[in-house]
């Protein structure tokens, strides 16, 4: 974590807390008596010098002493050649600073100060492994310090500071490795880096260094390695770095190094800093000045690759800063400027700062190109640059690439390239074109968009490329000239001027954009779903936008147009949340449903003999939070027809179930939502406020004019319960197919719904009234308390009637369980009957005295049945067989005599073994004279003569 921005040190002095620095220094009994480096100067031969020493030694002012400071300082300089210990770097920081003060009064410090910054870029070493952590506090003072050296007014001293901390970016490898000591990574000084805020420092101290070159390109050059860390960029945006750079960028530099190294350094804080600071930081005057002049000039003067890149780079971090609404853009110029460069090669210009001049069609010129158009896109968001755009005639210039390319790659762009450009110039003139829509009818822009799209519906050849962010899709077809060009006419379209729409409808621009969406629908292919459902979006959208409120433009859409829509309401659910746009399309079909159907009685009429109202109801059912209300609404509207009720009564969804079931499930489900209080019957459990949900009650009433909706009006529009309570409505409350008893108790409050929300109304009036403290008069105190007490009334009677409901149902439960536990003992009882039977019989077959008795029981049984009056002359035929001992009934006896087998010819007359035999009398057969049996193979066939 970087810490916290230190603030700039006194002029005059090197740093803040130095003196303080030195008092703990000499003070801390750690460092007391300890001999600097002197096991890494074991084998120098050298005597050992105490660092402490050497501290006081630099402090006394006399110039007699500087011969032997001089020689002190030579001594460090050779002891610490191949490194610093981490124990020795606060003496050694020190002492830097007491060399630093001499500087600006003895010339002969200034080299051996710039021989102790060299030892920073050495490797630090350390002892123990704990080192790192122990000393992280003083190495990081340290390097902070480092900072501070800046304001030294030696040139040598700050280039070497510089060449310091970039030596911590490009780390060499130890010279000497030492038993005692390790070398510390180069990551260890980065981190210090961060840590000690060096990089603010090195910001501020461009202030000091204005008029000298060489030491603000070192600082630069500098702040371009700092930059690549994260850390640091946050650090340098606190000292305002994108600006001091940016106003700075254009100074006078011979090798052009301050401007590269200043966009590399913006750059590198776009990319790891927040971009909404920057933005702000570079949208002033001077900063946009000054990306101004950099652009124009090496735009007009550049003529290396180098200088190209460079151009195209501030050009980038320029349409980051138009973003902001508030830069500067139009105020320096550099608005129009853009324009017209964006346009110059398109629409002749006698602006001098073009005259002569001429794109190359090289990759950087390309993309040149391309940033220019975005830039006229990012201007058009600002309504103050709209007539500079109307000025540079950018429509036109916009229109010069929407047409075929007639002769790719001849002395122009290549074929991939102006597709390209052409794709980014169509989507720039969706953004530019409803903001100049005059210039857009004067370049027949409505016509020339028409042709374009039948180019692209058509058969003709064309292999497009698809290498670009606007081409996506289009490889290999004309996908994505269609889906651009399709956005400009709905943005077009959208502003629902008379004269463009009118003049689009006559052209034919509905039946081609039919056309249009039937063959997406036809020639459809996985790969391009995504853009054939935007393009398929976007013909709904502008159809829709046509046709509203137009009957005319309805009737053109006709019954083609019926048949073309229907089936694009018939999409998968699983496909909504496949991310491909699914549900935008199905809202824009819908949409158009709305718009270019409902009020045309004709096609309403065949929009339902087409069972398009089924599918309709088919989505209610899929119970699509954000579908729901859309469609309600469309029934709602589609009632006024006659016809509808009887198409919405003869719909069955799942498991037979109707719409009114399912209006009425609706119903439940979004006060279960809003958390309107029932009970486990769904009978009304406030009286007084039966639909209010949890929110509204929560609500303070709070006095508005008359003119502001209040709570309970704006609720009507919030949720589905208006559109439900109209819908069945229009189909009646009585009669209703498919209802349980439930569906009943919730029919009971939507029956009353109107009268409920007229109650609400009510009670806020009466509320407002109390709670602006004031009192009706007496007719109209008691007024209100008849109307309150009337629609509680009102709540209390749909209560009963609900109960009344729940009794009757419950007794018809009890009827229908009455109905089965009779049942029940039916069968009962006649199992009971079948095993007495059972018993009887098996009673029969085991002893022969009960089946005489039955025997005779029966006979008897048969006698009484039989008439005891017998008329003359009557005949009378017994029916039993005497000496019979069975209780079953005997029937009639039939005696069959069966055929002889000579006429049959036995069991086996059919086989082959049969045609085998003699013929023998009485056989299984008999040879026939005139029978000829033919050979095996015609067995089935005979002659017979």
């Amino acid at each position: 974590m970087a810490s916290p921005a230190r603030p700039a040190p006194a002029p005059g002095l090197l740093s803040p807390s130095l003196a303080d620095r030195r008092r703990s220094a000499s003070s801390s009994s750690r460092l007391e008596g300890d001999l600097g480096g002197g096991e890494l100067g074991q084998g120098n031969n050298l005597k050992s010098v105490d660092l402490n020493h050497v501290v006081k030694l630099l402090e006394e002012t006399e110039s007699s002493n500087t011969e032997e400071q001089l020689q002190a300082l030579k001594k460090i300089i050779k002891r610490y050649e191949y490194g610093i210990p981490l124990k020795d770097l606060t003496q050694i920081s020190h002492i830097l600073n007491q060399c630093a003060e001499k500087c600006q009064l003895f010339h002969d410090f200034i080299e051996p100060t710039c021989e102790i910054l060299k030892l920073y870029g050495l490797p630090f070493y350390k002892k123990k492994l704990s080192d790192e952590a122990n000393y992280a506090k003083e190495v990081q003072e340290s390097i902070a310090q480092l900072g501070y050296l800046m304001r030294v007014p030696c040139s040598q001293v700050r280039i070497q500071i510089c060449k310091c901390v970039i030596s911590f970016y490009h780390a060499e490898p130890p010279k000497k490795e030492f038993e005692v000591y390790q070398s510390i990574s180069a990551s260890y000084k980065r981190q210090m880096v961060e840590l000690g805020g060096l990089a603010e420092t090195l910001v501020l101290s461009l202030a000091l260094v204005e008029n000298q070159l060489s030491e603000k390109l070192w600082i630069i050059k500098t702040l371009q390695h700092l930059s690549i860390s994260e850390a640091n960029c946050k650090v340098m945006m606190k000292a305002q770095a994108p600006s001091r750079l940016c106003s700075h960028m254009n100074d006078a530099d011979p090798s052009g190094q301050l401007l590269f190294r200043s966009s590399e350094i913006l750059w590198n804080l776009l990319e790891k800093s927040s971009k909404e600071d920057i933005i702000n930081q570079l949208s002033n005057l001077e900063c946009v000045h000054a990306l101004k002049e950099a652009f124009v000039n090496l735009l007009l003067h550049g003529s290396r690759h180098y200088d190209r890149q460079l151009r195209n780079d501030i050009l980038v971090i320029a349409t980051l800063v138009a973003q902001n609404t508030g830069a500067p853009m139009i105020e320096t110029g550099f608005a129009k400027q853009l324009i017209l460069f964006a346009t110059f090669a398109e629409v002749k210009s006698h602006n001098p700062l073009v005259k002569g001049f001429k794109l190359t069609y090289c990759y950087e010129d390309f993309e040149l190109k391309k940033l220019l158009f975005n830039m006229l896109a990012v201007l058009a968001k600002d309504l103050c640059s709209v007539q500079l755009l109307h000025d540079g005639k950018v429509i036109l210039a916009l229109y010069h690439y929407v047409k075929p390319n007639e002769k790719p790659g001849v002395l122009d762009w290549s074929a991939a390239q102006y597709e390209e450009l052409q794709l980014h110039a169509i989507a720039t003139l969706a953004t530019v074109a409803p903001l100049l829509i005059e210039d857009y009818i004067m370049c027949q822009g409505n016509t020339r968009l028409l042709m374009f799209l039948e180019w692209c519906a058509g058969n003709d050849p064309f292999f497009g490329q698809g290498n670009s962010f606007h081409g996506t899709g289009g490889r290999g077809n004309k996908l994505a000239q269609m889906h651009y060009s399709l956005r400009v006419l709905n943005s077009v379209v959208s502003l629902c001027d008379d004269t463009v729409n009118l003049d689009l409808c006559d052209q034919g621009a509905i039946n081609q954009l039919l056309g249009i969406l039937k063959s997406t629908a036809n020639n459809f292919k996985e790969n391009d779903g995504a853009i054939v459902i935007e393009i398929q979006t976007d013909i709904f959208l502008t159809l829709s936008t046509l046709c509203e409120n137009n009957l005319h433009r309805r009737e053109i859409f006709g019954w083609e147009g019926v048949d073309t829509l229907i089936p694009f309401m018939k999409i998968d659910a699983k496909k909504f949340y496949s991310g491909l746009g699914h549900n935008r399309l199905l809202f824009s079909a819908l949409d158009c449903l709305w718009c270019c159907i409902m009020g045309c009685t004709i096609l309403e009429d065949y929009f339902l003999e087409k069972e398009g109202l089924f599918t309709l109801l088919d989505l209610l059912l899929l119970n699509q939070k954000h579908l729901c209300n859309l469609i309600l609404g469309i029934l709602v509207e589609l009632c006024d027809n006659p016809k509808t009720v009887s198409h919405i009564n003869t719909w069955r969804g799942k498991k037979d179930q109707t719409a009114a079931n399912l209006l009425i499930n609706l119903w439940r489900q979004e006060e279960e939502e809003m958390g309107v209080k029932h009970d486990k019957f769904g009978r009304i459990v406030d009286t007084k406020k039966p639909l209010a949900g949890q929110f509204q009650k929560q609500q303070q009433v709070i006095p508005m004019p008359a003119t502001c909706p209040t709570i309970a009006v704006m609720e009507v529009a919030e949720n589905m319960r208006a559109k439900i309570y109209c819908l069945i409505c229009k189909l009646g409350f009585e009669n209703l197919p498919g209802l349980s008893a439930k569906d009943f108790v919730t029919l009971a409050i939507i029956r009353r719904y109107l009268d409920f929300k007229v109650g609400e109304i009510w009670a806020e009036v009466c509320a407002e009234l109390k709670k602006e403290k004031f009192r009706p008069v007496t007719p109209d105190q008691e007024a209100l308390k008849v109307i309150t007490e009337t629609f509680e009334n009102v709540g209390k009677m749909v209560v009963t009637l609900q109960n009344e409901m729940l009794e009757s149902l419950q007794n018809q439960e009890l009827r229908e369980e009455e109905k089965s536990y009779t049942r029940i003992q039916a069968l009962h009882k006649q199992k009971e009957m079948v095993n007495k039977s059972w018993k009887n019989f098996l009673a029969r077959t085991s002893n022969y005295e009960a089946l005489k008795k039955a025997k005779r029981l029966q006979e008897k049984s048969i006698n009484d049945s039989r008439p005891k009056a017998r008329q003359q002359n009557e005949i009378f035929h017994p029916t039993d067989i005497k000496g019979l001992n069975t209780t079953i009934a005997s029937g009639r006896l039939v005696t069959v005599e069966s055929t002889p087998s000579e006429l049959t010819g036995g069991p086996l007359a059919d086989t082959e073994l049969a045609l085998q035999r003699l013929p023998i009398r009485g056989g299984a057969l008999k040879r026939i004279k005139g029978v000829k049996v033919m050979d095996s193979f015609k067995k089935d066939s005979v002659s017979v003569k």
